[in-house]
């Protein structure tokens, strides 16, 4: 469903999260890697097939802007000309490929409506952007702003020095996600902001898979603590989807494999073009 529909009253109104990409930065299989899980994932195929992560929710707003964009359009059937807003997680170019904003340009792209895209993202961000085609917003920790139908907080990661990552709550007045990653266990300032949000949703950083780490990605250790903080402050709710992305081969675990591991903890995995309402 699209946000600013009319709806019936015997009809929910439900926020669409499609997963687009799911895989760190290398992908998987990552393009020259030789090695067991990559070789594996090549012969299996199907949802063990990862590209970078991206998030579009009810088709107007996208979660990062990886240089496997134009991969997800042709390969999920999507049209991105309709996208209003841009979220920003950092500048990683396995989050943010610039170059391609130029296609949103005469005679690359031929628009229906002539507004610019909205882009909210940390000041080397902005930055980064060099196209009239693209209105940037530098926003950082602590910042609430409307973007549409929604209104998000940007909050502060645990995954790199040199710039501020963020995070985001995004609410549509009804429900809420918490999207976390990329970053290791979060800032004492980004748990302060968190509690009691009461959300539907939260996309965990998998990169380790299921081994523990603190510092820039999490595991499957990490995130199931990190799960039990949120509940006790009621950053989430206790029913609340709790999915886990952003995948490496480092890892280890195919997409079976990671289910199999998580399947008595009510995990998520995420992968290429799953969709989850909420």
């Amino acid at each position: 469903m699209t946000l600013g529909k009319k709806y019936s009253k015997n009809e929910v109104l439900a926020l669409k999260i499609q997963y687009l990409g799911t895989a760190a930065a290398e992908g998987w299989p990552a393009v020259f890697c030789q090695c067991e899980y990559c070789s594996r994932a090549r012969k299996m195929g199907g949802k063990n097939i990862r590209s970078r992560s991206q998030v579009l929710i009810d088709d107007l707003y996208l979660v990062d802007f990886p240089p496997d964009t134009y991969h997800h359009a042709i390969s999920q059937g999507l049209e991105l000309g309709g996208v209003e807003h841009l979220f920003v997680t950092h500048s990683h170019e396995d989050h943010f490929y610039p170059q391609d904003l130029a296609m949103r340009t005469q005679p690359f792209a031929h628009l229906k409506e002539k507004g610019k895209l909205k882009l909210w993202g940390n000041k080397v961000v902005a930055a980064m952007v060099e196209t009239d085609a693209v209105e940037t917003h530098v926003i950082g920790h602590g910042d609430t702003f409307q973007a549409g139908s929604l209104t998000l907080t940007a909050l502060g990661a645990n995954h790199m020095e040199t710039e501020e990552t963020l995070l985001f709550i995004i609410e549509d007045g009804e429900r809420g996600i918490f999207y976390a990653h990329d970053s290791g266990w979060y800032p004492e300032k980004t748990w302060e902001l968190l509690a009691g949000r009461e959300l539907d949703l939260v996309n965990f950083d998998c990169t380790f898979g299921p081994k523990s780490n603190r510092y820039g990605h999490m595991g499957i250790p990490d995130i199931l603590e990190a799960r039990e903080k949120l509940w006790a402050i009621g950053a989430i709710k206790p029913e609340a989807k709790c999915v886990i992305t952003h995948f490496s081969h480092n890892g280890g675990m195919l997409h079976g494999e990671l289910e199999e591991h998580v399947a008595e903890t009510g995990l998520i995995v995420a992968y290429d073009g799953m969709i989850i309402e909420i």
